[in-house]
């Protein structure tokens, strides 16, 4: 499909790009690029990307280049590639969020602007970094596109068949919704995480609470070994519905506390099975067993 595939940030995401676009002959050549030398050649080394260069001399020949790296970057990398962009290379991305990520490229990608096509791929882990890239990652996944009103509809099609050859579903909306409905699903669930360890690190009887800490607390906890960069980024990056989806939260967690001040076991005990109702009909619906 593409001649070059260039990468600017080869880590987990970026990738398990790269291996799941030579899995399916996406790409004739993949180079990478990226802050971190040695990161690079670790993923040379493994076979995941086949050559490193600046990002400015990668992009200068690309067909299509994915930029991999946290939002918070990506303002920067944008106003660096556009003057090297060729005029028929594709741009995507795999931000978590997408309102800063567009306007971002509306400030930097000058006339280029009409070959970036906004994804986020939903898929990821706690680990990072090219080592815990993985050639299936995307497989039945969803990626969202946020396609712009420039956006040649070839643009577009080119895009999500990209994706799709990763192994992914792909659906599209706008960038606006597309940052309330992470708010709530993704981004909120990751402060809750960090937010639940630190808690409990702070306290001085820490290593005995660790201690004793099982399978519900892991399984809590676990993202909260994700990347801080890049979950700093993105609550920054989307502050309003973040800040909207905290108050409403912690509304929530106001009504159980009074539940429980007041021992109210029924209404508590009704929450709860609401709540559990709710959480298997999504497992079965959206998250068939293997």
């Amino acid at each position: 499909m593409f001649d070059k595939l260039v990468i600017i940030g080869v880590g987990l995401i970026g990738g398990s790009v790269a291996m799941a676009a030579r899995r399916a002959g996406l790409a004739r050549r993949i180079v990478g690029a990226g802050r971190s030398g040695e990161a690079l050649q670790e993923a040379i080394d493994l076979g995941v990307i086949d050559a490193s260069a600046s990002m400015e001399e990668a992009v200068r020949d690309a067909d299509l280049v994915l930029l991999a790296m946290p939002v918070g970057s990506m303002p920067g990398v944008m106003a660096a590639i556009a003057p090297h962009l060729p005029p028929h290379a594709i741009v995507t991305d795999a931000g978590s969020t997408k309102g800063d990520v567009v306007a971002a490229a509306r400030a930097h990608m000058g006339n280029r602007l009409p070959g970036f096509v906004p994804a986020h791929p939903i898929a990821g882990a706690e680990k990072s970094g090219v080592t815990a890239a993985r050639v299936d990652l995307f497989d039945k996944k969803n990626v969202v596109l946020t396609p712009l009103q420039e956006n040649a509809p070839d643009t577009v099609a080119r895009t999500e068949a990209f994706w799709r050859g990763c192994g992914a579903n792909v659906t599209a909306m706008t960038p606006e919704v597309h940052d309330q409905i992470f708010a709530a699903v993704s981004h909120l669930p990751h402060v809750l995480a960090y937010a639940l360890v630190e808690e409990i690190a702070c306290r001085p009887n820490a290593d005995q609470l660790f201690g004793f800490a099982a399978g519900g607390f892991r399984d809590f906890s676990r993202i909260a070994g994700s990347s801080p960069e890049m979950w700093r980024d993105i609550c920054l990056a989307n502050r309003d519905a973040m800040l909207l989806e905290l108050d409403a939260y912690i509304a929530r967690l106001c009504g159980i506390r009074e539940l429980i001040d007041t021992h109210d076991g029924q209404k508590l005990a009704e929450v709860f099975n609401h709540a559990r109702e709710a959480r298997t009909a999504w497992a079965e619906k959206f998250m068939p067993a293997k």
